[in-house]
C-alpha cells in the first residue's frame, strides 16, 4: 500500500510516452491545414462571384472586334471588361474572365493590346514574386500552427478534437481543499456514516482480513445548502486521497456518446491514482430514471449505463470511493441505487438546535464578537435553517458592523441580520397615510394579541410597523422558547387563529377587508389543508391521507392523491377549520377590544415594540379568555 502511495505521489503527472503531444501536434496541424484549404476556397469563391467566366475564343472575338476597354494579365488567367460594361454606371459594371491558353506569349499579348490602344495591366509573376507568394503561405500556416498548438495545450493537451470525450473532473489534493470535519457542524450522523470510508482507505486490510466489503458509493441526501458538497470535501481531507469532483450536468453534452466517453474517462483518472474520492454533485441530472411513457433521452440513457458499468467495474479493494450529492432522491434509477452502487443513503438534514449552535460557532470563528452575543439566542430564532443560511446570517452581521463604524459584531447585529433574512431591510423613505398606518398597527396587534392570549402558542418577541423591502408593511415576530418536533392538534389550531388575527382585527376595528393579509391567508390555508390532507386531524375524514409529497428536500409541496369528489370534500373542509379559526380570532379581540386598542395606540407612537412590552400590557391588565364552554355564541 505504501508504494502505491509514493507512485501516485502526483495525481497531476502526465503519463510517460508522450502520446499526448503527438495527438496535441496531429491535432494543431490538421486544424491549421483546413482553415488554410477553407480560407483559400472561399477567397477564390468570392473573387469569382465578382466576375463572368467566358471562354478565351470570347476573348479573342471581343478584341478582333476592339470592344475590349481594359485588360488585366494574371499569371493563370486574364480579366478584361468589354467598352459596353465600361460604358455603364460603374455600380453595375462586371468585367469577365477567361483562362490562358498554354505556352501562350503574354508578353506578345500586352503589346498587341497596347497598339490596339486597350489599357493594360500587367501582372505577370516573375521567380522571385513566385518565392515570396509561397513564403507568404509558409508564414500564414506557420503562425496559424503557433495559434493552434496553444489553443488545444490550454484545451487539455487532447486538442479540440480529442477534447471533448475528456471528463471535466478536477482533481484536488488534501492541501488544497483545506477542509476537515472540524469545518463541519450540525451534521454528527452523517460524518459518523463517513468515518468508515476514512478508515478503510486509510486502513483496507483491516476490512479484507475479516472478508468485510466497503459499499462501493454513498449517496448524499438532504435540502440546498445543509452541505453535502461540503462533507465531500471534509471526506478527501481527512483521508488525505485525490478528490475527484464533477457535476451530474457536465456529463450531460448534444453531442450522443460524450457523455459516456467522459465518465469512461473520470474513471480511468481515478484508477491511476487510487486511492482517492469520486463526488458527482447533482447526480439527478445524469441519473435519472428511464422511463420511456414520455419518450426516452438516447444520451442520458448511455450516460447513465455507462457510470452503472464503470461502478460495477472497479473493485473495491483497489481503494476508489464513489459519492454522489442530490435533493430529488425519489426521481433516481433504482439500478443506481441497487445494492453493489450507491447502495448507502446517508442523511443530511436540517440540524437541530445543538447543530445550529455548533454552525454558528464554526462560521464564527473568524468573526470578532463583543461580549454581549448569545449565539444559543441566535440558533434557537432560526428554527429550520441550514448551513448556508447561518453563514449568510453571520456575514450579513459582519457586514452591518462594519457599516456601524464598530470593530465587533454584538448581538443586534445578529438579531438585525436574521430579521434582513426574513423581512428584508427597512425602506426608510416610504410613507403611509395615516389611515394606512392605522390599519396595519390593528393588524399587527391583532396577530400579536391572539397568541399572547392563547396557552399554545410561541411567545412574540417583536412588533413593527416599519415597511421592509420584502413588501410587508409591518410584521410580528415570533420566537419558540424550545425546540418542537411534534404538534400537537390544538397548536396548529393556536397557530390557524394567529395566522387570521390580523385579517379579524381589521373586520373587528374597521369593518373592512384589505389586501395586508394575503400572505396570512396564503399560509392559514395550506396548514389547514395540511391537517385534513396529511395529519388525520380532520372530522370528515379522520385518518384518511388524500395527498402525497413529493420533492420533500425542495418545496415539499403535497400533490392530490384522490378523486374529485374526495378533493372538493378536502377544500370544504379546509374551508371550515379557517371559518372556525377566523370566528374564534374575532372573538377573542372583540372580547379584549379595550387592550386590542391600547396596545395599538402604543405601537403607532414607537413604530416598534417588544415581546416584553407587549406582556407588560396584557400582564398589568390581567385579561383572560373565558373558559371555552363559556364562550358566547356566533
Amino acid at each position: 500500500m505504501e508504494s502505491n502511495r509514493n507512485n501516485n505521489s502526483n495525481p497531476n503527472k502526465k503519463p510517460e510516452g508522450g502520446d499526448r503531444p503527438k495527438s496535441s501536434i496531429g491535432t494543431a496541424l490538421l486544424i491549421t491545414l483546413v482553415i488554410v484549404l477553407l480560407f483559400s476556397w472561399v477567397l477564390n469563391a468570392m473573387e469569382k462571384s465578382q466576375y463572368t467566366q467566358t471562354t478565351y475564343s470570347d476573348f479573342l472575338a471581343a478584341m478582333d472586334a476592339n470592344q475590349l476597354a481594359e485588360v488585366e494579365l494574371r499569371t493563370d488567367r486574364i480579366l478584361y471588361m468589354t467598352k459596353e460594361e465600361a460604358a455603364k454606371d460603374p455600380s453595375q459594371q462586371k468585367a469577365c474572365y477567361t483562362g490562358l491558353p498554354s505556352g501562350g506569349d503574354t508578353m506578345a499579348l500586352a503589346e498587341e493590346l497596347v497598339a490596339m490602344g486597350v489599357k493594360v495591366n500587367k501582372q505577370i509573376v516573375e521567380d522571385n514574386s513566385m518565392i515570396m507568394m509561397i513564403l507568404s503561405y509558409v508564414v500564414m500556416i506557420g503562425g496559424l500552427f503557433l495559434v493552434m498548438n496553444m489553443l488545444t495545450k490550454r484545451m487539455g493537451g487532447e486538442g479540440m478534437m480529442g477534447g471533448f470525450g475528456k471528463s471535466k473532473a478536477k482533481v484536488y489534493m488534501e492541501k488544497q481543499t483545506g477542509v476537515t470535519f472540524k469545518d463541519v457542524a450540525g451534521q454528527d450522523e452523517a460524518k459518523e456514516s463517513l468515518q468508515e470510508i476514512i478508515d478503510f482507505l486509510h486502513n483496507p486490510q483491516k476490512y479484507t482480513a475479516i472478508g468485510a466489503k466497503l459499499p462501493k458509493g454513498a449517496l448524499l441526501v438532504g435540502s440546498p445548502g445543509t452541505g453535502k458538497t461540503l462533507l465531500a470535501k471534509a471526506v478527501a481531507g481527512e483521508a488525505n486521497v485525490p478528490f475527484f469532483s464533477i457535476s451530474g450536468s457536465d456529463f450531460v453534452e448534444m453531442f450522443v456518446g460524450m457523455g459516456a466517453s467522459r465518465v469512461r474517462d473520470l474513471f480511468q483518472q481515478a484508477a491511476k491514482v487510487a486511492p482517492c474520492i469520486i463526488f458527482i454533485d447533482e447526480i439527478d441530472a445524469v441519473g435519472r430514471s428511464r422511463d420511456n411513457r414520455f419518450g426516452s433521452n438516447s444520451e442520458q440513457e448511455q450516460t447513465l449505463n455507462q457510470l452503472l458499468s464503470e461502478i460495477d467495474g472497479f473493485e473495491p479493494s483497489k481503494g476508489i470511493v464513489c459519492l454522489a450529492a442530490t435533493n430529488r432522491p425519489e426521481i433516481l434509477d433504482k439500478a443506481l441505487l441497487r445494492p453493489g452502487r450507491f447502495d448507502r443513503r446517508i442523511i443530511v438534514d436540517r440540524p437541530n438546535l445543538q447543530g445550529r449552535l455548533d454552525t454558528l460557532k464554526v462560521h464564527t470563528r473568524k468573526i470578532k464578537l463583543s461580549e454581549d452575543v448569545d449565539l444559543r439566542k441566535i440558533a434557537q430564532a432560526t428554527a429550520g435553517a441550514v448551513g448556508a443560511d447561518l453563514a449568510n446570517l453571520v456575514n450579513e452581521a459582519a457586514l452591518r458592523a462594519v457599516r456601524q463604524g464598530r470593530k465587533a459584531v454584538n448581538q443586534e447585529d445578529l438579531l438585525v441580520s436574521f430579521e434582513t433574512v426574513i423581512a428584508g431591510t427597512e425602506k426608510k423613505n416610504t410613507v403611509l397615510t395615516d389611515m394606512e398606518k392605522r390599519l396595519v398597527a390593528y393588524h399587527e396587534v391583532g396577530h400579536a394579541l391572539v397568541a399572547a392570549l392563547e396557552k399554545h402558542s410561541q411567545p412574540v418577541s417583536k412588533i413593527t410597523i416599519v415597511p421592509h423591502t420584502s413588501g410587508a408593511l409591518g410584521y410580528t415576530m415570533q420566537m419558540p422558547e424550545e425546540e418542537k418536533f411534534l404538534n400537537t392538534a390544538e397548536e396548529l389550531r393556536t397557530e390557524l387563529r394567529t395566522l387570521v388575527g390580523g385579517r379579524a382585527a381589521e373586520q373587528v376595528v374597521f369593518g373592512v377587508q384589505t389586501t395586508g393579509a394575503a400572505n396570512d391567508i396564503q399560509r392559514a390555508t395550506a396548514l389547514a389543508r395540511n391537517m385534513v390532507s396529511q395529519y388525520g386531524m380532520s372530522e370528515k375524514f379522520g385518518l384518511m391521507t388524500t395527498a402525497s409529497v413529493q420533492n420533500q428536500y425542495l418545496d415539499g409541496q403535497a400533490y392530490m392523491d384522490c378523486s374529485q369528489e374526495t378533493a372538493a370534500g378536502v377544500d370544504q373542509e379546509v374551508m371550515r377549520i379557517l371559518d372556525q379559526a377566523y370566528a374564534d380570532a374575532k372573538r377573542i379581540l372583540t372580547e379584549n377590544r379595550a387592550l386590542l386598542d391600547e396596545i395599538s395606540e402604543f405601537l403607532l407612537v414607537k413604530e416598534t415594540i417588544t415581546g416584553d412590552e407587549l406582556m407588560a400590557y396584557v400582564n398589568a391588565d390581567k385579561y383572560q379568555l373565558p373558559a371555552p364552554e363559556e364562550a358566547p355564541e356566533e
